[in-house]
């Protein structure tokens, strides 16, 4: 069986793509469905404090969500774990994408996740 790939989700970029932007708990369980019927394993990371809590649900605290994102896209790598990046910010992108399998624009995945 193929191992499941992590999408790590700037959640922040996602949410402010949209106007009016999206609740943070409607992230959640937008990015949580959509990840579920492909197959995936949804990693939806915010800067600082989030209001939900969940296994996938990472809220930084103090240590920003580009760090984060960028240490775990890292440990994954090294791993051989495959995983996604979602964001638009683009020294995110170089910083964590380089070894993603695919890399997402923020709006795009926003827009995916709110056609159905």
């Amino acid at each position: 069986m193929d191992p499941l790939t992590t999408v790590l989700i700037d959640a922040r970029n996602v949410l402010r793509s949209k106007w009016p932007n999206i609740p943070e708990e409607e992230l959640v369980e937008l990015a949580r469905r959509w990840a579920d019927e492909r197959g995936h394993n949804a990693v939806i990371v915010f800067d600082g404090s989030v209001g939900v809590e969940a296994p996938d649900v990472v809220g930084t605290g103090s240590e920003s969500a580009d760090d984060w994102l960028t240490r775990e896209a890292g440990r994954l790598a090294k791993a051989g774990k495959p995983f996604w990046l979602v964001t638009s910010d683009r020294e995110l992108r170089e910083r964590a994408g380089s070894s993603a399998e695919r890399v997402i624009g923020g709006g795009a995945f926003a827009q995916a996740l709110t056609e159905d």
